[in-house]
């Protein structure tokens, strides 16, 4: 199935047939087939929604939705996170919907981040009737129109003397397909890597959506943008301006924080931790290539991977071919070499990684920060924020 997968994504990402295997071309007749029956399906939810067939439900807080148009490694649910933190700094207690898909190893991962804080998660497929699950506990407050953010986002440490408990704002990870709940604001992620593949929808192409619905956006983040060539940077941002012109574009990336060690998660381990040491980069994510670069960029003396489908779940065969890479590593090196997982790979199931006893596995922690460009840096972020919050 992995293979499949793999056959699957190559042929969404590359362009040129004449280099596929011939799985690759028996496949593309059956991909096509099912990438026009999905966007016939999507036409016809769309105008179902558009005629009112299908209602829309409002939330009675402000709802700022951060989605994309193409598959995993676009940065959502850090996007969704370093939002929601912003709004707890001013005092904003906001709740961060989720699915919690493919058994939820980012809602994990924000429930650990954000564990004993002001924000919230809710983790379900119905997102209006989690939202109300959490209004019937906490209550809610509307900031929108009052002068409370303005006072406190001249004065952030006034955030930390809020002491309601009330959610004033929700903020929607993966949500730009979920078209039955209104939102205030809409945030588009467009991965710097790996923009728009060959153009087509699902699962012939990447795309959940055709391009154009970049117009529904109000914000554009172009993410691992540290990654990316200049040239290809500003290829993106003439695709995207081409279909709205006057959408701000910012950009982000993903860095290193710490480590944790799999048996001690409390403790932080700097980074140079794994200076002129032999690494095996474990991975089940969107962008194994950001994770693998971010780790090289720290200093390893050598650096191996292992990729995987996005939020596979890894079985004890997986096990058994990690262990015999690292012993080929130690063989080769001279000393036994540490795995890396990101911390969507421990929190999908960390109990599973322990069987890699007794080589060393360490979790890379990162943050999302934005890179200023052409004014468009996090305090011009911030004030789009502050502009819903004041509607």
């Amino acid at each position: 199935m992995e293979k499949l997968k793999q056959a699957v994504k190559e042929i969404a990402y590359y362009r040129h047939q004449a280099k596929f295997s011939k799985l690759h071309l028996s496949l593309i007749p059956f991909l096509s087939l099912a990438s026009s029956l999905y966007g016939a399906l999507l036409y016809i939810r769309q105008s179902l929604y558009r005629s009112g067939f299908f209602s829309k439900n409002r939330l009675p807080v402000p709802v700022i939705s951060v989605g994309n148009l193409t598959w995993g490694g676009n940065g959502k649910t850090p996007m969704a996170e370093f939002i929601a933190k912003r709004l707890a700094d001013y005092g904003i207690s906001p709740l961060i919907l989720t699915r919690g898909y493919a058994g939820g190893d980012e809602a994990k991962m924000l429930k650990r981040h954000l564990l004993g804080g002001p924000v919230k998660v809710g983790v379900g497929a119905n997102r209006v009737a989690t939202a109300n699950l959490f209004f019937e506990k906490y209550g809610y407050v509307d900031y929108r129109g009052s002068k409370f953010f303005e006072r406190t986002y001249l004065d952030p440490k006034m955030g930390s003397h809020v002491g309601s408990q009330k959610i004033g704002a929700a903020v929607l990870d993966d949500g730009m397909q979920h078209w039955s709940l209104c939102r205030d604001l809409e945030i588009v992620m467009i991965n710097g890597l790996m923009p728009w593949g060959n153009c087509k929808l699902l699962p012939l192409g990447p795309l959940r959506e055709p391009l154009i619905a970049i117009k529904r956006a109000n914000i554009a983040v172009v993410h691992h943008a540290d990654l990316v060539l200049e040239q290809k940077l500003k290829d993106i941002k003439l695709v995207v301006q081409e279909i709205k012109q006057s959408l701000p574009i910012f950009y982000t990336r993903m860095t290193p924080s710490y480590f944790f060690e799999l048996r001690n998660i409390s403790t932080k381990m700097h980074l140079g931790a794994v200076l002129n040491a032999v690494v095996l980069c474990v991975s089940a994510i969107g962008s194994p290539y950001a994770f693998v670069r971010a780790m090289e960029k720290i200093g390893p003396l050598f650096v191996d991977r292992f990729d995987f489908s996005d939020h596979y779940s890894f079985q004890l065969k997986d096990i058994h071919m990690m262990r015999e890479r690292l012993r080929q590593l130690e063989d080769k090196f001279g000393y036994k070499p540490i795995v890396i997982v990101t911390e969507k790979d421990y929190d999908r199931d960390p109990e599973i990684l322990k069987h890699l006893h007794p080589f060393k596995v360490l979790v890379l922690c990162s943050e999302m920060q934005i890179i200023p460009c052409n004014g468009c840096n996090e305090d011009s972020f911030k004030s789009l924020l502050k502009e819903l919050l004041e509607v």
